[in-house]
């Protein structure tokens, strides 16, 4: 099976890069923006694509023929997106044309990645049925894109997930594990949410979830998540239990105080029997995840 990613530089891209490229049942080809970053596994093809250029979407997507296509490329920070309404539109509504576009012309299974900032958080943690009600800039360009897919001419499915953690090799972003160990680890006080409530999710189980869906050929929406519904404050106090951290140096505050660009969310987190029956799906335990984390940044 040909498999194609997009925004193979990032965290998730890198991890179905790392893990699947020397798996016999996947030929993959990986495309980001500028130079590939993935140094540390061979046995795949890297080419260098623009989502936001149509025509070069259709030139590289026909000429490789993927049967599926993994679309992980986003603007994904999110005030951000408060802040540069445009640019996120252009990457996460203008570019998913291009990339159904260019998948129904190759008849791929489009396998789309959506956030669960497409909900109010009034209700949390939610299924694949529940009705989304975004109330941020990044979380409305997300949702709009799930609508461009749902009536692509070809297979799809939207995996969608919740605050993505993990290590890899040139990090562009953070994540909530790498900013707290190391602000924590410096000695740093940090201000932490209370009041926000999420199932937090370890690359490598978002990276499995897709190509399950992958090599199943399920169709429709997934949620592809950690399961232990957390608020930030508790995964940020389970980061300092493990490292032994100074927990007096966490400072719990509310949402409003930070004054931050976008909404978030309240409460989140996804129910996950639709994807443990149908994918099969397991995903780690925080405590295993920061694991596997801290291992990783050792190697």
């Amino acid at each position: 099976m040909k498999v194609l990613v997009t925004g193979s530089n990032g965290l998730l891209g890198q991890k179905i890069i790392k893990n699947y490229s020397n798996n016999l049942d996947f030929e993959i080809v990986a495309t980001g923006r500028g130079e590939n970053r993935i140094h540390s596994v061979s046995g795949f093809k890297y080419i260098k694509l623009d989502i936001t250029d149509r025509l070069e979407v259709l030139e590289v997507i026909g000429s490789e023929k993927p049967d599926v296509i993994i679309h992980t490329a986003a603007m994904t920070n999110v005030d951000q997106c408060e802040e540069d309404p445009i640019g996120c539109e252009e990457l996460n509504i203008e570019a998913v044309k291009n990339i159904v576009e260019a998948s129904e012309a190759v008849n791929a299974h489009l396998i789309h990645l959506s956030t669960d900032f497409i909900f109010d958080g009034e209700e949390g943690p939610y299924t694949e049925e529940d009705l989304p009600n975004p109330i941020s800039h990044y979380g409305k360009s997300k949702l709009m894109a799930e609508v461009i897919v749902q009536k692509a001419q070809c297979k799809w499915s939207i995996a969608r997930t919740v605050l993505v953690i993990g290590v890899t090799e040139g990090m562009s972003r953070s994540n909530i594990v790498l900013w707290a160990k190391g602000a924590l680890g410096q000695g740093r006080e940090i201000p932490v949410v209370n009041d926000q409530f999420r199932t937090p999710t370890l690359a490598e189980d978002l990276a499995d979830g897709c190509m399950a869906i992958a090599k199943t050929g399920e169709t429709g929406i997934f949620n592809i998540s950690g399961e232990e519904y957390l608020s930030i404050l508790e995964i940020v106090e389970a980061i300092a239990d493990y490292y032994g951290f100074d927990k007096s140096l966490i400072k719990p505050v509310s949402s409003e105080t930070l004054n931050q660009k976008a909404k978030r969310p309240p409460k989140t987190g996804f129910i996950l029997t639709k994807a443990k029956e149908k994918l099969n799906y397991k995903p780690h335990t925080l405590l295993e995840s920061i694991d596997l984390i801290e291992s990783q940044s050792l190697a």
